[in-house]
């Protein structure tokens, strides 16, 4: 969904979008600070909808919410160098760049990859 802003009123639609696609059962929103996430039309309406559940991300822990490494890949391959007439061409770039990045992912791996390993080193024998 490409909103044209992003305030609370646009947070709380796409809320009852996520309400009305599952029916049925709790539902946990992983989230960051933003603050249409956690103003006062949002509180109160999360009240009226007791089944929606915030968890809020630290302050400071952007790296513990993976949209954000999945952020900046879609920004390269997706959005950058890129102008856009309208949202309808937003809208299908996105849904390309989503495309192609799912047709070539691969579990997301935390952390930095192993070092490589040295090469044995030549023991050498000297005979007097």
């Amino acid at each position: 969904m490409a909103a044209s802003s992003r305030n609370s009123v646009f947070y709380q639609q796409f809320l009852q979008q996520i309400e009305n696609a599952n029916p049925t059962g709790e539902i946990w929103i992983v989230t960051d600070n933003l603050s249409s996430h956690n103003s006062l039309s949002t509180r109160t309406w999360l009240e009226d909808h007791p089944r929606i559940h915030h968890a809020f991300i630290p302050v400071g822990a952007c790296w513990l919410n993976l949209q954000e490494g999945w952020w900046r890949i879609f920004r390269k391959t997706a959005l950058a160098g890129r102008s856009f007439a309208n949202s309808d061409d937003i809208a299908y770039a996105t849904t390309l760049a989503t495309d192609q990045l799912n047709s070539r992912a691969e579990p997301w791996i935390w952390g930095r990859p192993a070092p490589p390993t040295r090469p044995r080193r030549r023991r050498y024998v000297y005979i007097v």
